[in-house]
């Protein structure tokens, strides 16, 4: 293959990201499926209100703030691959529990908020360890593109998947689709395991205290003006979204009187716009840098979710549907962006760290949207709730056009000096 051929095939010529690639697509599907069933099972199945919905959402999140800060030092201690594996194969076992309960006749909401916590451990671990991971296989200067294939795999599944849920939802029932949920991790599990790419380690680390080490994550994110700035923001846009999104299927369902299938049409079409921001990553960081794209990308989103309740019957499903298009092609667009410039700006050895001090807060924002979205949504009603989100994304523009990046055309490329 010439020189040319082999850039032109990126990370693409690379088997061991194609196998990764592979195996996340079939999770995220599986995962897409899940986001839409799982609401659905307690709605539909188990009539729960509108609160209780918010707080299965929120459970799905909370061990963010629970596990962390001990998960990021953990995660640099250990080697990636394991720890993916491991979290692969407990999800599984966790999320067929539900079909299996349902079917006996003894499915609880208990049982599925003990799935949702247990299910987020796994995802706290597997996400930090996968985010460390992506660089070991990728060069530097492919990350770019790498995360524009793995963020557009995921927007692909999330035009899939509510679609997907929808009809196994009408044929199987809402259950069938925390199954196939189930299904995708022993899928990725397979694949991950099929990946020969080990890292080098460097010894030493396990000698420390594990205290010490989460300071030292801590204390790079808050020393420096770039990570400070996106973590503080992406803390108040997360409450926002998922505020926004907690309630979201409640809307379609009660305010818009959509049925299973339609609620899977309306979130597949919504899902089609991270496609287009996948797909659009490249160019707008080409176009108007980085950091600049980042903002505009952002800034695009709000008016979005502004739009999302302002319609009704049919039409506000449709409505729904071109403002969610519009949301993830902003949203994705600009996780592309910030995503790579933290694999190529934070130092190796304290990834695991740094990601975990920023999703603490990043993450653990989600449970308290997900509890203020139910709640709000029972006393303000929900179409009002998805307004007052959508004010709240518009507060957090502030916080980025306060910090260092307003004077930007592009984030910094260059690993930063460990100090």
């Amino acid at each position: 293959m010439t020189t040319a051929r082999v850039a032109r095939a990126g990370p693409l010529r690379t088997r061991d990201f194609r196998l990764l690639w592979a195996g996340e697509t079939t999770s995220m599907l599986g995962g897409s499926v899940a986001a839409v069933a799982i609401p659905l099972v307690a709605v539909v199945t188990l009539r729960a209100s509108t609160f209780t919905v918010g707080l299965l959402t929120a459970a799905a999140w909370l061990p963010w703030l629970l596990v962390g800060l001990p998960a990021g030092a953990w995660v640099d201690r250990l080697p990636k691959r394991p720890v993916m594996l491991v979290c692969d194969t407990v999800s599984m076992v966790v999320f067929a529990s539900v079909p299996i309960a349902a079917w006996l006749g003894v499915l609880t909401m208990t049982h599925l908020l003990v799935v949702a916590t247990a299910g987020g451990v796994a995802r706290v671990f597997f996400s930090l360890a996968y985010r460390a991971y992506l660089p070991i296989l990728v060069e530097g200067e492919r990350l770019l593109e790498a995360n524009t294939r793995l963020q557009g795999s995921e927007s692909a599944a999330r035009i899939a998947g509510p679609g997907l849920a929808g009809l196994l939802a009408q044929a199987f029932g809402a259950v069938s689709g925390v199954l196939a949920d189930a299904v995708s991790f022993g899928v990725a599990a397979l694949f991950l395991r099929s990946v020969r790419a080990r890292e080098v380690r460097s010894g030493g680390i396990a000698e420390r205290r594990l205290l010490a080490e989460i300071r030292d994550g801590l204390r790079f994110v808050a020393g420096d003006p770039y990570l400070r700035t996106l973590t503080v923001f992406s803390a108040i846009s997360n409450i926002a979204l998922m505020g926004y999104q907690s309630i979201q299927v409640v809307f379609l369902t009660r305010d818009l009187g959509a049925g299973a299938g339609q609620v899977g049409a309306v979130l597949a079409l919504a899902g089609a716009g991270g496609l287009v921001g996948a797909m659009l990553a490249g160019r707008i960081a080409t176009r108007f840098g980085t950091a600049r794209g980042f903002l505009l990308c952002e800034a695009f989103a709000v008016p979005m979710l502004l739009l999302g309740p302002s319609g009704s019957g049919g039409t506000g499903m449709a409505v729904f549907a071109v403002a969610g298009f519009g949301i993830g092609a902003g949203i994705v667009a600009s996780n592309i962006l910030t995503s790579t410039f933290r694999q190529r700006y934070c130092p190796r050895d304290l990834f695991g760290r740094i990601t975990a001090s920023t999703s603490v807060l990043n993450y653990g924002a989600i449970p308290l949207g997900g509890l203020l979205g139910g709640t709000l949504g029972e006393v303000l009603g929900v179409r009002e709730t998805l307004s007052l989100m959508a004010a709240v994304q518009l507060c957090s523009i502030t916080v980025l056009l306060l910090g260092p990046i307003r004077r930007l055309r592009d984030l910094p490329t260059l690993p930063r000096v460990r100090p």
